[in-house]
């Protein structure tokens, strides 16, 4: 197969102790450390050791889960990784931040502001959010509509564009013999009034070194897809199997094309959790000894929230029963509850595999192995049109990502697969994603504007 051209993108998804649920239980592991700067401090570096693109941290608007059943709470993301970007260089720093339970104008300001103070390694992962929980928290009785969430996502963005272009790129002049400072000619005020939202001022921050930051997006739904392929530069995903992942690649750039977009500008990276032995037997030992430790009294109600059930309905020892709603019918997480059921039906699992499947990485592929066997399964996904990168999701943490880190990346380095040293210093110069050009100044050399 021709190999193509460029190197593949990597970004480690960091979750308190590990993404697998019991690894909080391992006798070497920190309940404490979810809230604990120093241990995200080490697992940045060790990313930025390993020269990969970014990392990314999850949040949402909720006390996710039972406390019994895993730590439970975070810090706030973009006040976390501030923290990060003055302990690191180069890596991107990935916040996630809900459009449905934040304003336009105090979000664009957080992400301008984290991207002023990491020097343009800022970057937005654009959730819509499901769940009743967050949204009463909300003052609201009910969650929104699966279409009304994307419909206000969109224009939250739009907005947030236009405030991070309400800056011109030389709007400071710092002119001290004259005594003038900015340029008031050069500040766009948005003067938005729309369904959604009316905001009317320019943001209270210059334009940042990107422009502005990277935009993420992780919903494969239809509606999530469409929004992905009119806005986002980066795609978190989740499939089981090679065919899904290339059918959504496929989809998705062909997409991106229809909205007059590069499809090379929309870095598309599935999910995998590398648990990663010196043999396969000894990776495959490690997966069953966090899989034992799973409580699946505390992983069923989960399991029945995302399929749309009665946890009654579920019986540990048998398959998933028949009649489950169809996805049109779920108004949280469509897409990942059709891959649980998919991955559930095509194995005939029953739902204690099922709980045991989803302990890992809630739905993303689960890779056990040697370090060239991750490699090799990195490498085909990318070579077969599958994937550009992969948002890694070590299971168990700091000791999964320094296995990736010391073991696997060699050996995608010596492929010629990955970079061994950052040549740019932006998140968009390690995606290769161009530096966006303010709307209103294209606008005024075009004569659009007076």
């Amino acid at each position: 197969m021709t190999r193509r051209p460029g190197h593949l993108h990597l970004n480690a998804f960091l979750m308190d102790v590990g993404h697998h649920e019991a690894s909080w239980r391992l006798p070497e592991s920190n309940p404490y450390a979810h809230v604990d700067v120093a241990h995200y401090t080490n697992l940045a570096r060790t990313a930025e050791r390993g020269k990969l693109d970014s990392l990314f941290l999850a949040d949402g608007p909720v006390l996710w889960s039972d406390v019994a059943r895993r730590p439970a709470g975070a810090l706030e993301p973009t006040v976390l990784l501030t923290a990060l970007a003055v302990a690191t260089t180069h890596i991107g720093l990935i916040a996630t931040a809900s459009t449905t339970y934040n304003e336009p104008y105090n979000l664009a300001r957080r992400f301008a502001s984290l991207d002023q103070v990491s020097g343009g390694r800022a970057g937005w992962n654009i959730v819509t959010t499901a769940g009743l929980d967050a949204a009463r928290n909300f003052n609201l009785d009910h969650l929104p509509a699966h279409k009304e969430r994307y419909e206000r996502a969109a224009e939250f963005v739009d907005v947030s564009l236009k405030l991070w272009d309400s800056w011109d790129d030389d709007t400071i002049l710092a002119d001290k013999e004259s005594g003038v400072w900015g340029d008031n000619a050069k500040i766009y005020p948005p003067a938005h009034a729309g369904r959604f939202y009316r905001v009317a001022g320019a943001l209270n921050v210059p334009r940042s070194p990107q422009g502005h930051p990277v935009l993420v997006q992780a919903g494969s739904s239809e509606n999530g897809r469409t929004f992905a392929a009119k806005y986002a530069e980066a795609v978190f995903t989740a499939h089981q199997t090679l065919g899904d992942a290339q059918a959504f690649y496929d989809d998705l750039k062909r997409r991106a094309l229809e909205f007059g977009r590069d499809p090379g500008h929309v870095k598309i990276l599935p999910g995998i959790v590398p648990v990663i032995g010196s043999t396969e037997t000894e990776a495959r030992e490690r997966e069953a000894e966090l899989n034992r430790l799973i409580r699946p009294e505390y992983a069923l109600p989960q399991l029945a929230e995302l399929l749309g059930v009665d946890p009654a309905d579920l019986r540990l020892d048998d398959e998933l029963p028949a009649g489950l709603p169809e996805e049109e019918q779920i108004e949280g997480a469509k897409s990942r509850r059709t891959l649980v059921v998919n991955l559930a039906r095509r194995e005939r699992l029953t739902v204690r595999e099922v709980i045991a499947r989803l302990g890992g990485g809630r739905g993303h592929l689960t890779f056990a192995g040697t370090p060239v066997q991750v490699a090799d399964a990195i490498q085909r996904w990318y070579d077969e049109g599958a994937a550009d990168g992969f948002n890694v999701m070590p299971p168990v943490l700091p000791a999964g990502l320094d296995a990736f880190v010391d073991q696997v990346v060699p050996i995608l380095q010596e492929r010629g697969l990955f970079r061994t040293e950052y040549s740019g210093h932006t998140l968009r110069e390690h995606l290769g994603l161009p530096r966006p050009e303010n709307r209103n100044t294209a606008g005024r050399r075009a004569g659009v504007l007076s």
